[in-house]
């Protein structure tokens, strides 16, 4: 197993019927399969185990034998296919000299330095990403500039939908669809007092609207 690198960031996808290895990088993540490989003692060993299923007898014994004989070759058949899979996928990967980590070379290697881009950033991402983060700073310190409420009475409370049929308000005295008043303050017929909005009771007196 020595001669096979990066052993350390894969996942094994195999069962009885193949092998298949997921290669991981070590920076982005990114997963890259390999190839099916086909496990003809596996498959053998699943139609044994059918037929014994089935019929029992000379069929329970065959698929006793092919059992034995798969778990005997299920090492050195799965090293060997894993080793064919590392050799399919290590073309898309790299090793940092710097801090050694197993990179995919489409989206985590630099070129230019020859070492991974934990180590040594694209210079051209980080001037994009560097424009991106200063255009949005910008964005948001003109955005604090702008008076957004206008002439707005922030004093004024007032729903955000209209109590009549539903219409949002739009920060309105009345509402766009039917045209109530969504703003208007309610009188209390017992003690005179003004409230905003329509409350059932009043806040001074407590007296039902209405009674």
């Amino acid at each position: 197993m020595a001669r096979i690198p990066f052993t350390g960031n894969y996942q094994d996808l195999s069962s009885q019927r193949g092998f298949q290895f997921k290669f991981l990088c070590e920076k982005c993540g990114n997963g890259y399969m390999s190839t099916f490989q086909a496990n003809t003692l596996g498959t053998a060993a699943a139609a044994a185990q059918a037929a014994a299923s089935l019929f029992g007898g000379i069929f329970g014994r065959a698929a006793q034998t092919a059992d034995t004989i798969q778990a005997m070759a299920a090492g050195p058949q799965h090293d060997a296919a894993l080793d064919a899979a590392v050799r399919e996928i290590s073309p898309i990967f790299k090793q940092c000299t710097r801090c050694g980590n197993w990179v995919c070379e489409p989206v985590c290697w630099n070129k230019k330095a020859g070492l991974c881009e934990s180590c040594a950033p694209d210079l051209d991402e980080e001037i994009a990403s560097a424009q991106a983060q200063a255009a949005r700073e910008q964005a948001t310190e003109k955005a604090r500039g702008v008076d957004y409420l206008g002439q707005r009475n922030l004093a004024q409370v007032s729903a955000a939908v209209c109590p009549k049929c539903g219409a949002k308000t739009q920060g309105g005295k009345f509402c766009p669809e039917c045209g109530a008043s969504v703003a208007a303050k309610r009188k209390c017929t017992h003690c005179g007092a003004e409230a905003d909005g329509t409350p059932k009771f009043c806040p001074e007196c407590g007296q039902p609207y209405g009674a």
